[in-house]
């Protein structure tokens, strides 16, 4: 298991997916828990399974398919992760934000973050997007960064800063595309966990006195990487299941995958917007 990379591994990692690909992507995509099916949209799609990727960390987790797909979308050259990995499964943090740092040296200029979340503001319902605008890096507060190790200089400084991690004119052009096809998004904070568990009522109540809206266990390890390379960040968390603050309602991996499958439409619409208005 790797602590860290070396600028020459990510870089042998770039070219094995330069090598199979005919585009210039500059659009990445990350698609999370039960989401996956958006990649199906993608056109003249060339895709690479994880495991024919090297160093490329394999998806182990139901409902990540564990693919690279790239190709048009919205007359965008996009490159799609159909499926992630996640600290808990039993990679390093090195290895869960090697994928974005080889985005980064693909030319990957603007990262789309996306993720099924758990809500923690009591206003939320399954069904509901959630445009983020800040995390709580509660992963990296304990020291689990894939910032970790030697700074690599030709990526990102050492200290880089997080003050605006997700793009405010990103965050702008998401809201507009989900209002002009009729649905309000919301607008918060995330929390990333490690998982696997889910929440107890105290965890939950504990974040919502702390500023979260939503909660889920990705998406902030990747957006850390994805800063320090320069990359522009979008993230939209698909509300999955209702805060559970009284302990009396079950939170099930299933219950997420069938809400995924529910809110991809409304994903898709405010995606394909943004792409539109690039």
């Amino acid at each position: 298991m790797s602590d860290y990379f070396t600028l020459a591994e990510i870089d042998h990692t770039a070219e094995a997916v330069r090598a199979r690909i005919s585009f210039q992507p500059k659009v990445g995509i990350i698609l999370g828990s039960g989401l996956g099916v958006f990649a199906d949209m993608v056109e003249q799609a060339i895709v690479i399974p994880y495991e024919n990727i090297p160093l490329w960390p394999v998806s182990t987790v139901w409902g990540h398919a564990g693919r690279l797909v790239t190709g048009k979308l919205e007359n965008q050259d996009v490159l799609v992760m159909q499926g992630r990995v996640h600290y808990y499964e039993g990679y390093s943090m090195a290895q869960v934000g090697l994928p974005v740092r080889v985005m980064g040296r693909l030319g990957i200029q603007i990262l789309i973050v996306t993720n099924a979340a758990g809500a923690v503001n009591a206003d939320y319902e399954p069904g509901d997007l959630m445009l983020i605008a800040d995390h709580l890096n509660l992963i990296g507060m304990a020291g689990l960064t894939p910032l970790r190790g030697p700074n690599l200089d030709e990526l990102g400084p050492r200290f880089p800063d997080m003050s605006r991690a997700y793009d405010r004119p990103l965050l702008r052009l998401a809201r507009q595309a989900a209002l002009e096809s009729g649905i309000t998004p919301h607008q918060g904070v995330y929390a990333g966990l490690v998982g696997p568990s889910f929440e107890t009522p105290a965890d939950l109540r504990f974040l919502r006195l702390i500023g979260a809206d939503a909660v889920g266990m990705s998406t902030v390890p990747e957006v850390t990487a994805a800063r320090h390379s320069g990359i522009r960040v979008l993230g939209i968390s698909c509300i999955s299941n209702k805060a559970n603050l009284d302990g009396e309602t079950l939170t099930t991996h299933e219950e997420v995958l069938a809400a995924g499958m529910i809110l991809v439409p409304k994903l898709t619409t405010v995606i394909r917007g943004v792409l539109r208005h690039l």
